[in-house]
């Protein structure tokens, strides 16, 4: 049986950013995985290695919705967290440092003993 070489074979390098880019483009105006993989040329399993290696990395969460809470940095050390607002009911929490350690705690927590958490993370 012979076979037909139509074309040559492209191995194609992705950074973490384009990875990323296309893992969150998933569910973007109903878009399926299998649209996301089909818009760029790779496989469905591709992108749910991405997903994975994203989430280890810390780059991705599977949480779709996030709360941001204000904070200040200061010109040298850690950042000192502000009061939080009021929150109906107490949530999980994890802050990621730029370390790549990750804090979890409850969402009552206080900002001072919060504050002090972060420096002695910082500081091991």
């Amino acid at each position: 049986m012979r076979g037909e070489i139509l074309g040559f074979e492209r191995r194609r390098r992705w950074s973490d950013e384009e990875k990323l880019r296309i893992v969150l483009s998933v569910g973007t105006d109903a878009a399926t995985v299998t649209q996301v993989a089909q818009r760029h040329e790779i496989t469905r399993q591709q992108i749910y290695s991405w997903r994975h290696e994203m989430k280890q990395k810390g780059l991705w969460s599977p949480d779709g919705g996030a709360l941001f809470l204000p904070f200040d940095i200061p010109e040298h050390g850690v950042p000192a967290i502000a009061d939080t607002p009021n929150i109906a009911a107490p949530m999980a929490v994890e802050l990621r440092l730029s370390n790549g350690r990750s804090l979890h705690f409850d969402s009552r927590m206080a900002a001072g003993a919060l504050t002090q958490l972060i420096r002695a993370v910082e500081a091991a």
